[in-house]
């Protein structure tokens, strides 16, 4: 009998997408966590026609964060900015770095209907996780954090693609998410075989989920890079 490859949990607290509106007041804080569980689902890779290099980099010519201990880079969009600086910003645990929009916090974090408005992306590290489990793992990471984020809602599957970051294996999950308060969510998660040694990944989470940010999301995720 075989078992899951080992992925160790992120750690308890995490940057939010930015602002929590009515759930900072129910958590009592500002953060919140994103949980990758080690279970596998039925194994099975598909073909996708996202693979990064050159002009295909959607945030092409934008700065970049160089993460040394992932091995990834990725862009950030304009009108965003690292957010895992600072006193406030550091990161703990498997996450090791974020970016988020410029600006937060000093406006309303709520729509006209009063729903939450925000976007994240955090990066983190993995022990290795073979090639025919990179679908399952991501899968199952992403209804999990979906869950974390979301604990009174539901999701839905929209995407499960195999990819490739660089030549290297890769598989991406997004999701759309009902927060359980009317708002929704849109969540993109991606696992990438850095090395023999390393699997790293990238999650995006933009609300609402039908925001011009679930585009800014996945473009970010789209323009990592193992270089």
């Amino acid at each position: 009998m075989t078992t899951a490859p080992p992925m160790p949990p992120l750690p308890p607290q995490a940057p939010a997408p930015q602002s929590q509106g009515r759930r900072r007041a129910r958590a009592g804080t500002t953060t919140i966590a994103a949980v990758l569980v080690t279970a596998l689902l039925a194994a099975g890779l598909g073909a996708w026609w996202w693979t990064r290099s050159g002009d295909e980099d959607p945030l092409a010519g934008r700065p970049r964060v160089t993460d040394a201990k992932t091995g990834l880079s990725y862009g950030i969009p304009e009108g965003w900015k690292r957010t895992d600086k600072g006193k406030k910003g550091g990161l703990i645990g498997a996450f090791t770095s974020s970016i988020g929009p410029s600006g937060k916090g000093k406006g309303k974090d709520e729509d006209e209907a009063g729903h939450e408005t925000g976007a994240t992306v955090l990066a983190g590290q993995s022990a290795p996780v073979p090639e025919p489990a990179l679908k399952s793992q991501t899968e199952r990471a992403a209804r999990s954090n979906a869950e974390f984020f979301f604990p009174d809602g539901s999701s839905r599957r929209e995407e499960s693609k195999a990819t490739t970051v660089d030549g290297r294996p890769a598989h991406t999950v997004a999701l759309a998410v009902k927060d359980g308060e009317g708002g929704t969510a849109h969540l993109r998660l991606t696992l990438i075989t850095v090395d023999d040694k390393r699997t790293a990944f990238l999650l995006g989470i933009a609300m609402p989920g039908t925001s011009a940010e679930k585009q800014t999301v996945d473009d970010v995720l789209a323009s990592a890079s193992t270089g």
